[in-house]
């Protein structure tokens, strides 16, 4: 039913829930997952802008996308279940919806259940992935 299961990871608790269930729908329907994570930069922040000077390294960008992946499968049984993990930089709601359209069947995302007031006021990235997004997405508190 389910070949590839994307899981974004922002390695907050409910992420790594998400995990655990992407972890067992791909036992159950022999499924592939990728864990995705999304380092936000300066440009995410900002919009292009030429005068900007304050850049952050890109080393350090991956050194921190790497130890945000590490940090989601601590603890966790990844055995028995194909997996590989992947880090970008840019707009996390981007950059997921970006990932989607390499032939996901399903996303399987965290979130952290903020009130909706909150949510329209501070918006989200798992609501800006589901409102955008032509793939199921499925969302665990």
């Amino acid at each position: 039913m389910y070949k590839r299961i994307l899981v974004p990871s922002d390695g907050s608790e409910s992420s790594r829930h998400a995990l655990t269930a992407a972890l067992g729908l791909a036992r159950k329907f022999d499924s592939e997952v990728e864990l995705f994570h999304v380092t936000q930069n300066q440009l995410a922040y900002y919009g292009y802008n030429e005068g900007f000077t304050n850049t952050i390294d890109p080393d350090l960008i991956k050194k921190n996308g790497e130890q945000a992946l590490e940090f989601a499968l601590k603890g966790i049984d990844i055995r028995d279940v194909r997996f590989s993990k992947k880090h970008v930089s840019g707009n996390p709601a981007e950059s997921i919806l970006d990932e989607i359209k390499r032939e996901f069947d399903l996303v399987i995302m965290g979130t952290r259940g903020h009130s909706t007031i909150t949510g329209a006021i501070l918006g989200s990235v798992t609501q800006r992935v589901l409102a955008n997004s032509f793939c199921p997405i499925l969302v665990v508190r």
